[in-house]
C-alpha cells in the first residue's frame, strides 16, 4: 500500500471514529467548544478531500449528531458535487434521514433554512421526508415550530386542517382532527392536557400551574418507553405509580446508563431484576452471533475518568458495563476485568488512575481468542506501560496474532481529532453504543493499516448497497 493510500485509509478511519464518538458535549478531560470546533474541522478536511466516503458515512452507525451534520454539508455544498455524485448522496440522505429521530430530522431543517440551502433538491427532500411521516397532525402538536419552518422554508401544501393549525391556529372554534382539538382544548380546559404527548402536555401543564405528581399520574398511559425510562427517577421522588417501564425492552448502553444512575444499595436490591434485563438486551444485540467468537477476554476501564462530564454522566462507564454483558453473549467462555472493581460487575462504579498494563498483563496470560479493551486511552498508571505491554506481546509472544486485539473508546480527544489509542499495531475503532461493537470490530482492521484503501472503499461501497436496499425496502 502506498503512502497516500495509507494516509487516506488512517484519515477516513480517524473520521468514522469521530463521528460514532462525538457529540459535541463537554468531556471528562475537553470542553464542548473544543469538541464542536475539532469536529467541525474534521468535517470540512474529509467533505473537501473524500466527498464520496465522506458520504458513505451514513450508511455506518456515525451518532445523530454526525449524521445530521453529514446531510447538511452535503446539501450545502452540493454544486461541488457532480451530477451522479448528487445522485447517489440524494438516496443516501433520502434513508438516513428515515433512520433519525423527527427532532433531529426537523434540526437539519433548520440549519438548512439559517443556511439559505434551498435549491429543488433540497426542497424536494424535504418535501418527500414530510409527506412520508405517519401522522402530520401529530407533528403539528409535537414539533410545531420545526414543521412551520419546514413548510414555509420548502413551500409545502400541508394536508387538511394541518395548516390551519399551524398558521391560522386562533381562528377555528373546532378541530374534527383528535389531537388538534385537544392541544386547542388544553390551553384552556385541563383535562384535555393528558391527551396529548408528554413533551407538549409538560408545557401546558406549567402553564396551568398543575402539580408535578399530579401531571406524572395523569400522564403516564402516553409515555413512550424512552420518556418511562428518563422519568424513573422522578416518579420514585414524587411516589407516582404506572411510570414504571419493562426493563427488559430497553436498549443495553441505555439500560446500563441507567442502572448506574441508581444509588449502589438500590442496585445491589434490584440486582436479579437489572442483571436479567441487561442480559437479554446484550442477549437481542448479538442476534445470531452469540456464542460464536470463542474464548473472550475484556480489559474494562473504570477509572474516574469513566465518570464522564457533567452532560455526559457515566457514559463511558455506561458503555464498559453494557459490553461487559454483550462480550458474555457473543462469547462462548468471558471473562471480564475491571481495572478496580471486584465482584458483580453491576456495583461497579468510577474511582483511581487507569492503570490498564497490568490488567492487559492479567487478560493475555488467559490466552483468549480475542482481547477487548474499554477505555478512554489515558493509561497513567504508569504512562505508557499497556502500550509496551501490547508492543512486547505482538513482536514476541504473539507475532502470527492468534490473539485477536482491540480497542474500544468511548471518548472523542478533540486535540489528536481522533479517539486515544494505546499502541501502533492495535485497532482502536470509536464507539458510542455498545450495541455496535460487533459492526465496529469488522472496521478495525481498517484502523491498523493491515486492509489497504482499496479494500476500505469496497467496505463502504458494500455497507452503502446493504443500507440502501435496506432502507428502501421498508419504504
Amino acid at each position: 500500500m502506498s503512502r497516500a493510500d495509507r494516509i487516506a485509509c488512517e484519515d477516513v478511519v480517524m473520521f468514522v471514529n469521530a463521528a460514532i464518538t462525538s457529540t459535541a458535549q463537554r468531556e471528562f478531560r475537553s470542553t464542548a467548544a473544543a469538541q464542536r470546533l475539532s469536529l467541525d474541522f474534521l468535517h470540512e478536511y474529509v467533505l473537501g478531500n473524500y466527498r464520496d466516503l465522506y458520504a458513505a458515512t451514513l450508511a455506518l452507525d456515525v451518532n445523530q449528531l454526525n449524521a445530521a451534520m453529514v446531510v447538511t454539508n452535503l446539501l450545502r455544498t452540493a454544486r461541488e458535487a457532480s451530477r451522479e455524485q448528487r445522485a447517489r448522496e440524494g438516496r443516501l440522505i433520502a434513508a438516513r434521514l428515515r433512520t433519525l429521530p423527527p427532532q433531529r430530522v426537523y434540526g437539519v431543517f433548520r440549519d438548512l433554512r439559517r443556511l439559505g440551502i434551498n435549491n429543488r433538491r433540497t426542497r424536494a427532500i424535504v418535501r418527500d421526508w414530510v409527506a412520508a411521516r405517519p401522522d402530520p397532525a401529530f407533528d403539528a402538536v409535537k414539533y410545531r415550530r420545526s414543521l412551520s419552518v419546514a413548510a414555509r422554508h420548502a413551500h409545502l401544501p400541508l394536508p387538511g386542517e394541518v395548516g390551519t393549525a399551524l398558521f391560522a391556529w386562533r381562528r377555528p372554534r373546532r378541530y374534527e382532527t383528535p389531537i388538534l382539538e385537544a392541544w386547542r382544548r388544553a390551553h384552556y380546559d385541563q383535562r384535555a392536557l393528558y391527551e396529548l404527548p408528554y413533551t407538549v402536555a409538560e408545557g401546558l401543564a406549567a402553564q396551568h400551574g398543575i402539580d408535578r405528581a399530579r401531571f406524572l399520574s395523569g400522564i403516564a398511559p402516553r409515555l413512550t418507553a424512552g420518556e418511562r425510562l428518563r422519568l424513573q427517577g422522578s416518579a420514585v421522588r414524587h411516589k407516582v405509580d404506572g411510570v414504571a417501564m419493562d426493563l427488559a425492552t430497553a436498549p443495553l448502553t441505555r439500560l446500563a446508563s441507567y442502572a448506574l444512575s441508581l444509588p449502589r444499595p438500590e442496585r445491589l436490591r434490584r440486582r436479579d431484576e437489572l442483571t436479567g434485563a441487561l442480559r437479554a438486551a446484550a442477549r437481542r444485540a448479538a442476534r445470531r452471533q452469540a456464542g460464536t467468537w470463542g474464548r473472550v477476554v475484556a480489559v474494562l476501564d473504570d477509572s474516574y475518568s469513566a465518570a464522564g462530564s457533567g452532560t455526559k454522566r457515566r457514559r463511558p462507564l455506561a458503555v464498559a458495563l453494557a459490553t461487559h454483558y454483550l462480550l458474555e453473549a457473543l462469547a462462548a467462555d468471558f471473562t471480564g476485568l475491571w481495572l478496580h472493581h471486584r465482584g458483580d460487575p453491576l456495583l461497579v462504579h468510577p474511582v483511581g488512575a487507569t492503570g490498564l498494563g497490568v490488567r492487559i498483563l492479567d487478560a493475555l496470560e488467559r490466552r483468549p481468542d480475542r482481547l477487548v479493551i474499554v477505555s478512554d486511552g489515558w493509561d497513567n498508571d504508569p504512562p505508557g506501560q499497556a502500550a509496551e505491554v501490547l508492543r512486547i506481546w505482538r513482536t514476541r509472544l504473539d507475532p502470527d496474532q492468534h490473539t485477536s486485539i482491540v480497542h474500544l473508546n468511548p471518548v472523542y480527544d478533540a486535540d489528536t481529532f481522533d479517539v486515544r489509542r494505546l499502541a501502533d499495531g492495535v485497532a482502536t475503532v470509536g464507539v458510542r453504543d455498545a450495541e455496535d461493537a460487533a459492526a465496529l470490530v469488522e472496521l478495525a482492521r481498517f484502523a491498523t493499516g493491515r486492509a489497504g484503501f482499496d479494500e476500505l472503499r469496497r467496505h463502504l461501497a458494500d455497507r452503502v448497497e446493504r443500507f440502501l436496499d435496506d432502507q428502501e425496502a421498508v419504504s
